[in-house]
């Protein structure tokens, strides 16, 4: 059984077919053919189910998946302890948020490619919560308020956030005076979302009246500019639009609770020396300073 038919494998898999497969290893379609095949006959099952529309997982195939991904997780970080002190090796898999991300992590991301040559990096930008273990990455950056999970997390930075509405809509709907007014009011918001606010010395949660919906902070923010509701934005989103006067903030006395910025992945993940150096070049670049 040879190595790179396990990494074939677990991309095709990951990926949902032969073709995204093969553009993500960068190699043709005949080649990962071929390692599939090979795999499955060392194997003696079929692993796949293939069509028109695509490969589908077989039960076997579901089931070799995890173990063919721990074999090539545990195989990177023997690889990883002989190589040459301070260099990371393999392929780094980071899934992170759109709004924040693209401006403001892809720098970080492209400063570690470049301290270490032979590392090879993925990443996937989208403000959905993505499933890190069945859909192949290694860590995801998150921000905000982390859920209970069976994730592992370390805190990179804290930052701030408030609720704010546009002039336009204030005029039409009132200013909100207290926490119990919220619930008069129109919302812009993620699916499910909810809001910490702090009274005093007890956090009291917020479930808005969502009337726009969006699974983007910029979307959200779109939203809020437009006059459809309050909305609970991070600070970075919405100092500009603040000074400019088209947001205003409201209920600066019952502030959000403290978010942060963290980077979280399956048990066993911060063991891996690529992800420990995603984790120092991002407390490098936040840690030391509010976002």
């Amino acid at each position: 059984m040879h190595l790179e038919d396990l990494r074939t494998f677990v991309e095709v898999a990951d990926t949902g077919g032969v073709a995204p497969g093969a553009r993500r290893l960068g190699i043709a379609k005949s080649i990962v053919s071929r390692r599939l095949a090979r795999l499955e006959g060392a194997l003696g099952v079929q692993l796949l189910s293939r069509s028109t529309r695509g490969s589908v997982l077989t039960e076997e195939g579901m089931t070799f998946r995890e173990h063919a991904r721990r074999v090539i997780v545990e195989l990177d970080a023997a690889q990883q302890t002989f190589s040459p002190q301070g260099e990371v090796r393999g392929l780094l898999r980071i899934a992170a948020p759109l709004s924040f991300g693209a401006s403001q992590l892809a720098p970080v991301f492209a400063e570690l490619a470049k301290r270490q040559p032979s590392l090879q990096m993925d990443t996937s930008y989208s403000d959905r919560v993505v499933d890190l273990v069945n859909e192949g990455f290694d860590c995801a950056v998150r921000l905000g308020f982390l859920s209970d999970s069976n994730l592992v997390a370390r805190r990179i930075c804290t930052f701030k956030g408030r609720l704010v509405a546009s002039p336009d809509y204030l005029a039409t709907h009132g200013i909100p005076q207290t926490i119990e007014d919220l619930s008069h009011h129109q919302a812009v918001a993620k699916k499910g979302e909810t809001w910490p606010l702090t009274d005093g010395g007890n956090i009291v949660i917020v479930r808005p009246r969502a009337r726009f919906i969006a699974d983007s902070g910029e979307a959200i923010l779109a939203g809020a500019l437009a006059g459809l509701g309050v909305a609970a934005l991070p600070d970075f989103l919405t100092d500009s639009h603040v000074l400019a006067g088209n947001l205003t903030p409201l209920l600066a006395e019952y502030p959000a609770s403290e978010a942060g910025i963290y980077v979280v992945g399956p048990p066993g993940a911060f063991s891996s020396r690529k992800v420990r150096a995603l984790i120092e070049i991002l407390i490098e670049h936040f840690g030391d300073r509010a976002t």
